[in-house]
């Protein structure tokens, strides 16, 4: 078994296909619109969905705004270096709700942003082993 994708809803999905591509890095892999549903998704990540977990982002037609809720944390994405990636973010335009450094409970360098829609981005440079 493993993770095949996480699902976002969001209300402008032209501008979170730019944030996650131009911001994040990833890549647009698939995007497909469903007349009879009224929704439309796309798919991003960092390689081919057969070998890595993608984002799938819907959005249904007419909806422009979600309440993120209590239950959500965040995404993390592995950076190579924190401070760097927040700062090409934040040239970007991106919004940075965590300036990188220190996690405040060790020492973990972190950032975070927020997407178009609020979701919140999680930087981190840290190895697997």
């Amino acid at each position: 078994m493993r993770i095949l994708h996480t699902m976002l809803r969001v209300g402008n999905l032209d501008k979170s296909i730019a944030f996650y591509t131009q911001v994040l890095g990833m890549s647009l892999l698939r995007q497909k619109e469903y007349p009879q549903g009224e929704f439309t998704l796309a798919f991003l990540g960092y390689g081919p969905e057969s070998e890595h977990p993608a984002l799938e982002l819907t959005y249904n037609w007419g909806k422009y705004e979600y309440e993120i809720g209590t239950g959500f944390g965040h995404l993390a994405i592995n950076v190579e270096d924190v401070y760097v990636a927040v700062s090409k973010a934040k040239a970007q335009g991106a919004k940075v709700v965590r300036e990188a450094g220190p996690m405040s409970a060790g020492t973990t360098i972190v950032g975070f942003l927020q997407d178009p829609d609020g979701y919140e981005i999680e930087l981190l440079s840290k190895t697997f082993e």
